[in-house]
């Protein structure tokens, strides 16, 4: 296995920052507009990214977390059944702009989830994807980010690893895989 150092702790933390100067340009005092981490590695970056902003415009910013086990249209061809997580969404998100957030965007099949199961809490008034990697050449369906950390040229067979000190890592890294 080779391991190559995509995103070190600075240069993660500097990515933060800039995805959260894009999000207050784009949705400015965040009052009518939610953050909604995909279960389980998005919800680490969507807490960051909270967190942040909550520094930055001095308020509360809503924020929820969204499984999307049952919506993936592979559900039932898996050999082992996937473990789902808690859904913690605690607001309607009716005519809202929601920003959905993830760690890594490879094929697009669970931001496709995450739409269907988004309904059940409203009907949003935008949608808007914020991905820290985004995995280019590997999507599935046509989904694009609206706000990236960072694109990546990678293969099928390759896999990109996030680890979050909030995870027990010792520090916070992101890194490209190749399995030899």
């Amino acid at each position: 296995m080779e391991k190559r150092l995509i995103l070190d702790t600075e240069l993660l933390q500097i990515t933060i920052n800039r995805l959260v100067e894009e999000l207050i340009e784009n949705h400015t005092d965040f009052s009518d507009t939610v953050l909604i981490g995909l279960q389980p590695r998005g919800i680490y970056l969507a807490n960051r990214i909270q967190k942040r902003l909550e520094e930055r415009l001095g308020k509360s910013i809503s924020i929820g977390y969204l499984d999307t086990t049952f919506y993936r249209d592979d559900f039932r061809r898996r050999e082992t059944p996937i473990q789902a997580n808690a859904t913690k969404v605690p607001f309607l998100i009716e005519d809202k702009k929601v920003i959905l957030i993830d760690d890594v965007l490879f094929t697009g099949r669970t931001v496709r989830a995450a739409l269907d199961a988004m309904i059940a809490f409203g009907r949003p008034r935008l949608v808007e994807l914020l991905t820290f990697i985004d995995r280019k050449y590997t999507r599935d369906l046509p989904i694009q980010p609206d706000y990236v950390g960072k694109r990546v040229n990678t293969l099928k067979t390759q896999r990109v690893l996030v680890e979050w000190m909030d995870q027990g890592a010792e520090s916070d890294k992101i890194w490209l895989v190749t399995n030899e």
